[in-house]
């Protein structure tokens, strides 16, 4: 007996046409954890897949959160049967879907054929590579960001901020907007959606870029908008007590990039695509590449983890060795550099100095290669380690970078020289850090004290 294999490319673009707002980050959140259980266990989309992923989340989810995932994969499995036929695969139910024994390691053994390179082991596309958008309008907007290599993450929030915009003009065809149209949805976000000014700029650059670069035509003046009401948040920031114990409470690597961060006071895309020819041991020097704004800088590496960074290259060694013996594609370059020095990526110095434990599939061309460690998975572990910690303030990645900025002031650093350290463009930004430091090197106090 055989049963039909569900194989849904597209679930994001319809689950955006066909789910309401407020439930979709929890859709989009548990079909992609199961579409991730599916490929740890090798098995297929069936419905014994279905049935053992749901049981064991329902072995430990809370109710209300179990039926959001059921109705999620229920939505998944219902829209995924129909698709035309040729896109769904046979199974034979005599088994759990599972390659037979050993083939995973003979597979992982074997080297990567050049076939496999353009698309991964099943030479499909990923979502990034494959994912050209759904309407016309979306398509152009797609092609136009890819053509201007723009970040993958701009991709995504444009995209996002794009189909907001085009559901709050209905029934306006979206090839027929303009500058009206985006004034009335920019008031909107502020007054009825009261978001952020950060929030309305983002929108608003958004907007400009689909209406000129997209949909060819020139948005004209945005000056009439109601706009959100400016406000700076003051960071939250940690005492060097506080940071001892968040650091005590992290493993391993995740430990050291912990106190990396602080210590150099780096943003957290920065610390994670750090390669090991940034890190120069000898001088003590940490090199950001294409930071905020695309800008380079150098800040300092504590004295106090040179001895632990040097170990922790020599294990990099080790693995980079491993995985040139696979024969894996080299690291992710960037994309001119990458045609110009195609091997570049299989050297040492290119290697991620945090490198993921698991390989990933690159989201643009689809290779399956070695990533840095993933943001997600840094801040999880920030999270967890301060809930241990038992904070009574919110502490991200983010946080030690605050905490960096507070505590050099605080001893006595220059503000320009703080603004150069953290890579500021503009001293205003670096200024807010006056407000969060205890007792300032300009030696300001408390009228009280």
């Amino acid at each position: 007996m055989d049963e039909l294999s569900v194989k849904f490319d597209e679930w994001e673009r319809v689950l955006r046409d066909t789910v309401p707002a407020k439930l979709q980050a929890d859709y989009r959140e548990a079909i992609a954890k199961f579409l991730y259980w599916l490929r740890a266990q090798g098995k297929t989309a069936s419905v014994a897949a279905f049935k053992e992923h749901l049981a064991w989340k329902q072995s430990y989810l809370p109710a209300e959160r179990y039926e959001v995932r059921r109705q999620a994969l229920r939505w998944y499995y219902h829209h995924g049967r129909k698709l035309p036929a040729e896109t769904t695969a046979r199974v034979s139910c005599g088994g759990s879907g599972a390659p037979p024994a050993g083939a995973v390691a003979a597979a992982s053994a074997r080297p990567v054929p050049d076939e496999y390179r353009v698309f991964g082991m099943n030479d499909v596309p990923t979502r990034g590579a494959a994912d050209l958008g759904g309407p016309p309008w979306e398509r152009a907007l797609v092609a136009r960001i890819r053509e201007l290599h723009l970040a993958w993450t701009t991709e995504k929030t444009y995209r996002q901020w794009a189909w907001r915009l085009v559901r709050f003009s209905v029934p306006h065809p979206p090839e027929t907007l303009g500058g009206a149209e985006v004034r009335a949805w920019l008031s909107h976000l502020s007054v009825q959606q009261r978001v952020s000014v950060s929030t309305q700029k983002q929108a608003l650059n958004a907007a400009v870029f689909f209406l000129r670069e997209a949909l060819r035509c020139e948005p004209g003046d945005f000056s009439d908008f109601v706009r959100s009401n400016k406000h700076r948040n003051v960071p939250s920031v940690l005492t060097r007590e506080e940071c001892g114990r968040l650091f005590a409470g992290l493993p391993g690597t995740t430990r050291l990039m912990a106190e990396l961060m602080y210590g150099a006071g780096l943003r957290l895309t920065e610390l994670l695509r750090l390669r090991v020819k940034d890190v120069d041991l000898e001088r003590l020097q940490l090199a950001v590449r294409a930071g905020k704004g695309n800008k380079d800088r150098l800040t300092m590496i504590p004295r106090s983890l040179a001895a632990r960074l040097r170990a922790h290259r020599e294990r990099l060694r080790a693995l980079h060795q491993q995985d040139r013996a696979a024969q894996l594609p080299g690291v992710e370059l960037p994309e001119a550099l990458e045609r110009k020095w195609p091997k570049a990526g299989e050297k040492f110095e290119w290697f991620w100095f945090f490198p993921s434990r698991n390989l990933l599939r690159d989201h643009r061309s689809g290779i399956m290669r070695r990533h840095h460690v993933l943001d997600a998975t840094f801040q999880k572990a920030i999270r967890e380690a301060a809930a241990r910690c038992r904070f009574d303030k919110r502490v991200t990645p983010h946080t030690l970078r605050h905490s960096f900025a507070t505590h050099l002031l605080e001893q006595g650093t220059g503000i320009r020289d703080l603004q150069d350290l953290l890579g500021h463009a503009d001293i205003s930004t670096t200024q807010i850090y006056l407000h969060t430091a205890q007792q300032t090197g300009v030696g300001i106090r408390s009228p009280l004290d």
